[in-house]
């Protein structure tokens, strides 16, 4: 699948100026077709998930209550604690979407964020995952990808929280091709990128229909380089994976929220912060550092589809046991 321009993206915030923060040599010549920034294997996160407090190379979750949805079988990527990307199978198909658009505005204060969360230089799988899809013997999603019509505004001047807070399901972020990025675990609390089955950018949809990844994603513009590849909705950068020369990110560089301390400057505004995305789990984020404004939750609920899609993951199917699981 390849990576094009297909739709429109406006982001009226000026260029990176530049900005460098502690790196250790770790390579980065390996990327795989649906996971950025891969090694041959990768530990599973399964388990890593906190709910009394953040910790490093943890998700810390605002629920403990997990369903039982994710992938429906384990896949043969994943073995001994660890899974392979290379290995993994992907949702077939190429489908554009011309209507995808993304657009941030900033003002003094506040930047206004609108997008459908449709991706803006890529195709996407077919979805519903077709019987005939070799896929499907692994993961039975049954939902198609649905515009929504997001409009929501984060801060332009983002600020530290007195404490870390936690990532609800759903969306925590957004990248600079218009797709919404969720937390890394799937609908049964585990880990996404290794269980669900994605398609070649490592995307799927939601029960609601949206698009959306849930790691370092390879059609993500600027994935591998030392650039924002998106925001937060406290309103902090997301970098990529590069520390600027060949070397990558990983937990141990980060902290709590998966995150560390840098000066970047963008038409005028000065970030202190950036989250950083890995090629191990969590990937992204792993808490909120900065405050939330007041009704981006509620932006973002009233954005989405008001209806699950019948037969959608969570809606109208049974209970699975825990080897027959649907997703998020």
């Amino acid at each position: 699948m390849a990576c094009k321009s297909i739709a429109r993206t406006t982001i009226a915030l000026g260029i990176l100026a530049g900005s460098h923060g502690h790196v250790v040599a770790h390579d980065l010549s390996s990327v795989s077709a649906q996971h950025a920034g891969s090694d041959a294997s990768l530990p599973v996160g399964d388990g890593r998930v906190s709910t009394d407090a953040p910790q490093t190379g943890y998700v810390y979750s605002c629920t403990s209550d997990f369903r039982t949805g994710g992938a429906r079988h384990y896949g043969e990527w994943l073995r001994q604690g660890r899974w392979f990307p290379d290995e993994k199978v992907v949702v077939s198909g190429e489908k554009s979407w011309p209507e995808a658009y993304f657009e941030m505005v900033a003002d003094k204060s506040s930047i206004t964020v609108k997008m459908n969360s449709l991706p803006t230089n890529h195709p996407t799988g077919t979805f519903p995952i077709a019987r005939s899809d070799p896929a499907y013997q692994y993961d039975t999603n049954p939902n198609p990808i649905a515009a929504q019509a997001l409009e929501l505004m984060i801060p332009a001047q983002p600020s530290f929280a007195s404490e870390p807070g936690c990532l609800r399901r759903g969306m925590i972020g957004f990248t600079v091709n218009g797709v919404a990025l969720y937390n890394a675990l799937d609908d049964a609390g585990l880990d996404a990128a290794a269980h669900e089955v994605q398609d070649a950018c490592a995307g799927h949809p939601s029960g609601r229909g949206q698009y959306h990844y849930h790691a370092g994603a390879p059609c993500i513009p600027g994935i591998k380089e030392n650039a924002i590849i998106g925001w937060a909705i406290d309103g902090f950068p997301i970098m990529g994976l590069s520390g600027g020369e060949g070397q990558a990110f990983t937990n141990s560089d980060l902290d709590e929220c998966h995150g560390h301390a840098q000066q970047i400057a963008i038409d005028g505004r000065n970030y202190s912060y950036a989250y950083r995305v890995t090629a191990e789990y969590p990937y992204t984020l792993g808490c909120y550092k900065g405050t939330i404004l007041r009704g981006t939750n509620r932006q973002i609920r009233e954005g989405l589809n008001t209806r699950r899609i019948r037969g959608a993951a969570g809606g109208n199917r049974e209970r699975q046991p825990r080897d027959q699981r649907r997703r998020d």
